[in-house]
């Protein structure tokens, strides 16, 4: 990992492909299933959704790893209006048969900013905190609302570092690009995103 973000050799893709395409992709495929949705597991190279590069080299070399060049929100929204829920794993490819291992995160912000154009889209990261934290350690010193300079600040004093920045990164990206809100924060907590008592992060862009 460097800063925040992984590196991916020849060995690692398999095993990304393996684990992110199969073994858990559809897991969360027949889960959706047994609740009655109608799902329908996806990697970037599946229908064409999502078209990307492989990261240049600089500084770092980040191997197989996938930068973003376009979203299929055509075809994803013709799933949805169709009653298909997509499961996107975190895969995506050149269109020269090479998949990449793409960010998870950088996934789901750059799919709900392209379906913003289809409908009023609400993004929500669920992970093991119960927020953004002032204190990586203590899950009571959740920032309720962080705005883009709130943001800058805690960045410059090193409140949040490393994994949280590209998360955030790609949450601020998602509200400029027309995403109604974010939300961040453990998946319990996101059935009361329309009540005041919400206890993770919510992001705004003022």
């Amino acid at each position: 990992m460097i800063q925040g973000r992984r590196i991916t050799n020849e060995g690692m893709l398999e095993v990304a492909m393996m684990v992110y395409g199969g073994l858990v992709n559809k897991r969360i495929v027949s889960f959706l299933q047994s609740k009655g949705v109608n799902a329908l597991g996806l990697t970037g190279a599946d229908l064409n959704v999502i078209k990307a590069h492989k990261r240049p080299v600089k500084e770092i070399d980040y191997g197989f790893a996938g930068d973003i060049d376009a979203v299929d929100g055509d075809m994803l929204s013709y799933l949805l209006d169709k009653g298909i829920t997509p499961v996107m794993a975190p895969l995506t490819h050149d269109q020269q048969g090479q998949i990449l291992n793409t960010n998870a995160d950088t996934i789901a912000a750059k799919v709900a900013s392209d379906l913003s154009s289809y409908f009023s889209v609400r993004l929500m990261y669920t992970f093991e905190k119960a927020g953004v934290l002032t204190d990586a350690e203590d899950d009571t010193s959740v920032i309720p609302q962080l705005t883009p300079a709130l943001y800058e600040s805690y960045k410059a004093d090193g409140t949040i570092v490393e994994g949280m920045i590209p998360k955030l990164d790609n949450a601020f990206s998602a509200l400029n690009a027309g995403v109604k809100s974010v939300y961040i924060g453990k998946q319990e907590a996101m059935n009361s995103i329309y009540e005041p008592s919400f206890s993770g992060t919510t992001l705004c862009l003022t």
